[in-house]
């Protein structure tokens, strides 16, 4: 194989015939140039070349998805009708009824119907406990922050009993309890005045017996009359501390409504349960009685109020769930009328900031 400055040859492979040659930069720009200006490059601007290149299955799986993603936004797939249940009596209706067939309850429009589908919504275990104790929290959170706005930052001093204490004016202006002839005229205070607090220990000590008691009466009388008497004992203790002239706050009366009704669901009862459940409450209200006399400022009024409503409150219910058509009825229509009672009182607690701001 010989060599030149020109090129050189392929002699020994057996191609003598090819040759090739070595070419300066120049000329490959050259010919690079020429052959993009050719007709086949000019015509590839315009009109496809060659057959099209398949995407990887990876991919076309993946705007698959993507496709599917972006459809189901903007509309969906009519599902199968369904028989369903009745939401007052439990029984299986046709998928199109608007009407339950066994108790002629509506299934779209109703007070077990509302309730069922606000359930959806909430735990299902002691859901009104948990209500009552986010409502009694976000109160007393938005208490804090106005009294501290008001006092420049004062709101944490005072010792143990006033740890994190909630200013009168404050209380006040969110509905605390007043005298009976401002109550009468204002009476969204009777329930509103259940869910505020006037410090650190006090909704502290009150919370805890609330997540103590609430959940056994709440699966003992159900969800709906577990918010009427909750409710109902709280007003009934302020209507009693209003008469003597009181200004207060807190749970405690519709917690010791609570104890009430559980004093009253275990009297008469001679198993052993029962009697223990007794004696505990008993010592409940032993204590809470020696400490209503020992510590300033407790509203014994409010406490003998909500017990004993709840106590009577709890022999005129049953001590169990709702049995029947009639029992799911009230039971629903009494937890609506209690809550819609909270909603109403809230609205006018808020007019009544704004109005005073």
């Amino acid at each position: 194989m010989g060599s030149s400055g020109a090129g050189f040859s392929l002699r020994g492979f057996g191609l003598a015939s090819i040759k090739i040659r070595r070419l300066k930069p120049a000329l490959l720009v050259a010919n690079f140039a020429s052959a993009r200006d050719s007709g086949y490059y000019r015509q590839a601007k315009f009109f496809e070349q060659g057959d099209d290149v398949p995407l990887p299955v990876r991919w076309r799986y993946k705007l698959d998805r993507w496709r599917s993603q972006l459809g189901g936004m903007f509309h969906s797939e009519p599902k199968p009708l369904r028989p369903r249940l009745c939401p007052a009596c439990g029984t299986l209706v046709g998928a199109t009824a608007t009407k339950c067939h066994q108790c002629g309850a509506n299934m779209t429009f109703s007070f077990a119907a509302a309730s069922r589908s606000l359930g959806r919504w909430m735990p299902q275990t002691s859901p009104v406990t948990y209500v009552m104790l986010a409502i009694c929290c976000v109160m007393y959170a938005l208490s804090f922050v106005i009294t501290m706005k008001l006092s420049g930052g004062e709101g944490l001093s005072g010792g143990l009993m006033g740890l994190g204490g909630i200013a009168t004016q404050v209380n006040y202006r969110l509905g605390a309890s007043l005298p009976l002839a401002y109550n009468l005229s204002q009476p969204w205070r009777f329930v509103t005045a259940v869910f505020l607090h006037g410090g650190l220990l006090h909704i502290g000590f009150n919370m805890w017996v609330l997540m103590d008691i609430g959940p056994m009466v709440e699966e003992l009388y159900g969800s709906a009359r577990y918010l009427f008497l909750y409710v109902a004992t709280g007003v009934a203790g302020y209507i009693l501390s209003s008469s003597v002239g009181h200004i207060s706050v807190g749970a405690s009366g519709s917690l010791l409504g609570l104890i009430g009704v559980l004093l009253a669901a275990t009297t008469g009862k001679q198993n052993m349960a029962a009697q223990a459940l007794r004696s505990s409450l008993i010592r409940w209200l032993i204590y809470i009685a020696v400490m209503g006399f020992l510590f300033r400022g407790t509203d014994n009024y409010a406490h003998f109020g909500g017990v004993a409503s709840g106590y009577l409150l709890g022999r005129l219910l049953p001590d169990r769930p709702p049995a029947d058509l009639s029992e799911r009825r009230l039971a629903d229509f009494l937890g609506w009328a209690a809550g819609i009672a909270i909603a109403v009182s809230f609205g006018f607690m808020v007019l009544n900031y704004l109005q005073n701001t």
